[in-house]
């Protein structure tokens, strides 16, 4: 039986601004994405049943959901449509990326169920159509085609690799209480009494594109944080409490509730893990775009 497993890696983001709102209803966004090591795995395998079968483990309310919502199911459906295949795959998902902190697990997990389905059914589509289906599949979903640091814009599926930066060492922190969905974090900005437009001539973005190249005074900024530590308190104590432990940086990880820091070395990392006994403590590492290429068998 032919067998594909890949790993769905998460990611931070590094900036995050939001723009404004958009005539058709979606947030006009520039971040810069940059993913980490703590990852998923996905398995795909041939089978002789028709259709796609989907098996989710490590997480009960996405494993009692219909097959059809899950976007990995969707991205092989996707696939398969496309390029007119009509034998079976099972699909095997083992999640370890926390559901709804804001750390792009459902997305990765799309992404490489699209990689992993065309490694299985040993085809090749243009990169102009992956982009296409990914951004169908969700904003964040483009990126993961990529990995490693990259800009985003438009609704954050408008992706340009960026130079990597060295490793960084990450510790991420969520809180087992705290869900914050996304259209809820997007609409807790819009109450915001200012206006959200911000410049984005080629001078404001290449400056914005240069502020995280390190830990060392690089800026981390999160437009979201304002207004989900305001209905969540506790994500902002977190980021306080990551850099009197020793973090250079913290911010809120996309629209949360995920909090992580930026640490020296993965032995303070895990020191400071220690304060979060209630919490899922991930100490991880920011993944390069070659490495991340290499795992994800992307041809250069």
């Amino acid at each position: 039986m032919t067998e594909v497993r890949l790993p769905a890696f998460a990611k931070i983001n590094l900036r995050l601004d939001i723009l404004g709102k958009r005539a058709d209803g979606f947030h006009e966004l520039r971040t810069i994405f940059q993913t980490l090591s703590l990852h998923d795995e996905i398995r795909l395998r041939t089978s002789r049943r028709p259709g796609i079968t989907l098996a989710i483990h490590g997480n009960a309310a996405l494993a009692a959901e219909s097959m059809q919502k899950n976007l990995a199911y969707r991205a092989v459906d996707a696939i398969r449509r496309k390029l007119k295949i009509d034998g079976g795959v099972e699909v095997e998902l083992t999640k370890r990326i926390p559901a709804g902190g804001g750390l792009g697990g459902g997305s990765s997990d799309a992404a490489a169920a699209m990689l992993g389905y065309l490694q299985l059914a040993k085809k090749k589509m243009p990169l102009a159509q992956m982009m296409e289906i990914a951004a169908s599949l969700g904003a964040d979903v483009p990126f993961f085609l990529f990995g490693g640091r990259a800009l985003g814009v438009n609704r954050g599926d408008e992706i340009y690799p960026l130079q990597d930066i060295s490793k960084l060492h990450v510790l991420v922190v969520v809180p087992q209480e705290i869900r914050v969905p996304t259209p809820d974090a997007f609409r807790w900005v819009n109450a915001k009494p200012l206006g959200l437009t911000k410049p984005s001539t080629n001078s404001k973005l290449l400056q914005f594109c240069t502020l995280s190249w390190s830990a060392q005074g690089s800026g981390l900024s999160n437009d979201f944080e304002g207004p989900v530590f305001r209905r969540h308190a506790r994500l902002g104590l977190i980021k306080r409490v990551l850099l009197q432990r020793g973090a250079t940086e913290a911010s809120l990880a996309g629209s949360g509730s995920a909090v992580f820091g930026i640490f020296p070395s993965p032995a303070m990392a895990r020191r400071a893990a220690v304060g979060f006994p209630h919490d899922q403590t991930f100490v991880c590492e920011t993944l390069s775009r070659e490495r991340y290429a290499r795992r994800m068998r992307i041809a250069g």
